[in-house]
């Protein structure tokens, strides 16, 4: 009895962590979507040109690449907990630069600042989450940054419809972001460092100290034994990523990244409203308003994500999640190509968004977070991050560009749509015979498989 008390306390304590770390995420969302409902507005403002709307939207992007790559240093020379306050202190500056700028380029500059800030955090944030979570519990606690994420996505769509009035309404849009970025603040001030961060940095009676508060004395004795152990082995080097085994892991993780962005559902997400106008579908005399059954989707299959990622095996639902989106893709590029009824169009988005959302969306950071030796994990997670995001905005700056291509050479944009298809199918092999099941192991021992490549085999 007593024991089940103590583990309920510990479980406890760790989702309350969890929480505060998961609010990058939560950040995430809400500043990449909130740019939608503004966007109007900051045209009759500024008189925005349309590469200046471009500039205005991609900024973020280009500050979130810039994020991982000083991550790089942030997270293993100052630790897990302060990177994530510089995170969230970039936030605090672009919330009220961007809502005060009086000039577009005032804008664009604190906007990236913002993405900086997106960037650190969600390079970060699953790395802390992963290295405080026992194993039994890692999948689902890194999973409530994706949670979080889903909510500022959809707050940011309410956010936008409450104020979109003329004059100062996109200013309030922005500045509502201050709210939970000084949650964050507060939170982070009271959070403890990451357990194998300190142990790496030779404080091992405060790494042992957080480690018993969450797995009690015993098991906290014997996991940090196994943190040394594979310490005493990693010089955490920048080279180390290009050794066999890590390099192995490091390049699962980048095309992994590359896969969850260029995939067609993210841009099918993104540009839902336009989609929706381009086949004739309207809800409501606000654009953004029309894609609300994607993103209330989006809410409902990430909830229902938690049960599952605890269900079965990390590559089988990786594996049967993608494969609902190829049969999203195909759907979509047959409705196209047939011309059927324009409400027929939102049956695949809403396939291929919650296949998406129930496997693929959580488990890429899952995975990301948990297979890397403890040293160099900050460094791969920074390097697979830049990836990430160069392959969103990539994916983000040419769908529209392919959308006119293809309407213009074939009278319907299916094409496209059978290229996801086909990079989703690519995405099954690659899942099939690459990733790596890492359910129910602690990362030293994911680590330690690295070295003989016999994780591989473990399927």
């Amino acid at each position: 009895m007593q024991n089940s008390v103590e583990q309920k306390t510990n479980s406890l304590y760790i989702f309350k962590i969890t929480l505060v770390a998961s609010a990058g995420g939560f950040l995430f969302g809400f500043d990449f979507v909130i740019i939608s409902g503004a966007l109007s507005f900051l045209n009759d403002y500024f008189q925005l040109s349309a590469s200046m709307k471009g500039l205005a939207v991609s900024s973020a992007v280009f500050g979130a690449i810039l994020g991982p790559l000083s991550g790089l240093w942030f997270a293993d020379k100052l630790g897990r907990k302060k990177t994530m306050m510089i995170a969230a202190c970039f936030f605090l500056i672009s919330t009220a630069g961007t809502a005060l700028a009086e000039t577009i380029w005032s804008f664009v500059f604190w906007r990236f600042l913002g993405g900086v800030g997106v960037g650190l955090a969600m390079m970060t944030s699953p790395i802390y989450i992963a290295e405080l979570s026992p194993p039994q519990l890692r999948g689902t606690l890194v999973n409530v940054n994706q949670l979080s994420n889903v909510i500022g996505i959809n707050l940011a769509v309410i956010v936008s419809y409450l104020f979109s009035f003329d004059g100062w309404g996109w200013r309030w849009m922005f500045a509502s972001q201050g709210v939970p970025v000084i949650l964050l603040i507060g939170g982070l001030l009271i959070i403890p460092e990451s357990p194998r961060w300190l142990a790496a940095k030779n404080r091992i009676s405060e790494a042992l100290k957080i480690l018993t508060k969450i797995n009690g004395e015993e098991k906290a004795k014997a996991e940090l034994n196994e943190i040394q152990k594979e310490l005493n082995q990693e010089s955490g080097k920048f080279s180390d990523l290009f050794l066999p085994g890590t390099k192995k892991a490091v390049l699962i993780g980048i095309v992994l990244m590359i896969f969850s962005q260029i995939n067609g559902v993210n841009v099918t997400m993104i540009y839902a409203p336009s989609i929706m106008a381009e086949v004739g579908i309207t809800m409501g005399s606000k654009a953004i308003l029309s894609s609300i059954p994607i993103f209330v989707l989006i809410l409902i299959c990430t909830i229902i994500s938690f049960k599952l990622i605890d269900k079965f095996s990390r590559r089988g639902l990786l594996i049967t999640s993608v494969l609902f989106m190829v049969i999203s893709h195909v759907i979509m590029a047959i409705n196209l190509q047939q011309h059927w009824t324009p409400l027929y169009t939102l049956i695949p988005m809403l396939l291929g968004t919650g296949a998406f959302t129930l496997g693929f969306a959580p488990l890429s950071w899952i995975i990301a977070s948990e297979i890397f030796p403890n040293k160099i994990r900050s460094k791969a997670m920074g390097v697979v991050c830049v990836f990430l995001y160069g392959a969103s905005f990539l994916t983000v700056q040419f769908f529209p560009v392919l959308m006119e291509w293809f309407n213009a050479q074939f009278n319907n944009m299916a094409g496209i749509y059978w290229v996801f298809a086909v990079i989703c199918m690519a995405c099954v092999l690659f899942s099939w015979k690459l990733i790596p099941e890492t359910k129910g192991l602690s990362l030293e021992k994911i680590s330690e498989f690295w070295d003989n490549d016999t994780l591989i085999n473990q399927k």
